[in-house]
């Protein structure tokens, strides 16, 4: 089953379904193997990753650059953290031909002004695009792709901005219309009742994606009941191999030495798995010649 149709799967299933961040191909890849479905490639933990900011300082080619590395290290669908499509409509539209050329199953754009602010940074000094113009680039990233199973989804920023219930409904009921796939709809409360409004109201009439960074606290069970179709966890993986590198490097400069620490970190033969070394191994068995003697240079 090609990876867009995976994706779209998991978008309309019955159940709640869970997509799991990532931010290279290593990551990716284990995020494949602990059993997720799913893929998040998350534009923060990319740009982190890199040493810079989540504000498009990394370049689009460069995010690209990444995610094909994951999406050739695993199976399962990928969906991209796509900002606000790095640009207008005519950037976004070329974005979404070179994922396809890479084999990403769909990617999120959100309804902010490039170059974007992380959400959860001065959220309401952030302002929105004009609905008709992220209407616009929607429509041409949805006539640019050659996969009908791509898909495009919105993410409404409507109270990460600072606005009400009410302008998140239209915003998301417009982008609905404009043809995107699913709706992401974002909040940075502690609490789950925003999107619980919005959900109220929304009434199923289309596929919705949740991030509980912030509302981390709230039960699973909530986000079935309210009818959300999708969760992402965010920036996980990220944030988890910061912790794990901070403290063993302060270990290995406190201590001088390897000692200490060298049980309680994978063994090298791990990362040779995780790279897939023995499928080297058996293909230099297969395609190069077996060690023979160097020939002589003819002498006169």
């Amino acid at each position: 089953m090609k990876k867009t149709t995976k994706l779209k799967n998991l978008l309309h299933s019955q159940q709640l379904e869970f997509l799991m961040e990532a931010h290279n191909g290593l990551s990716a890849k284990i995020v494949e193997e602990a059993g997720f479905k799913g893929i998040w490639a998350s534009g923060l933990s990319i740009a982190a990753s890199m040493g810079v900011r989540d504000n498009n300082e990394a370049s689009w080619t460069q995010v690209v650059d990444i995610l094909e590395f994951m999406s050739d290290a695993t199976t399962i669908p990928i969906l991209v953290d796509g900002d606000t499509g790095y640009g207008n409509f005519n950037n976004a539209r070329r974005l979404v031909k070179k994922l396809e050329q890479i084999d990403i199953a769909g990617v999120c754009i959100e309804d902010k002004l490039f170059p974007k602010t992380n959400s959860f940074i001065n959220g309401r000094a952030q302002p929105l695009a004009p609905i008709e113009e992220f209407c616009g680039k929607i429509k041409a990233m949805k006539d640019t792709q050659m996969d009908d199973d791509f898909i495009v989804a919105a993410r409404v920023e409507a109270f990460i901005a600072g606005w009400g219930l009410e302008e998140a409904l239209a915003r998301a009921e417009a982008y609905r219309q404009a043809g995107a796939d699913a709706i992401l709809i974002h909040s940075k409360n502690s609490d789950f009742d925003q999107i619980a409004a919005f959900m109220k109201e929304w009434k199923n009439r289309h596929p919705v994606v949740i991030v509980p960074t912030k509302y981390y606290s709230t039960p699973t069970s909530e986000f079935v009941k309210s009818g959300v179709n999708t969760v992402i966890w965010a920036n996980h993986n990220l944030r988890a191999s910061i912790t794990a590198m901070q403290d063993i490097s302060k270990q290995i400069h406190k201590e001088a030495s390897l000692m200490q620490v060298e049980n309680s970190i994978v063994n090298v033969e791990e990362v040779f798995r995780l790279q897939n070394a023995e499928e080297l191994q058996r293909a230099e068995k297969k395609y190069l010649p077996t060690a023979t003697t160097p020939s002589q240079p003819e002498t006169e």
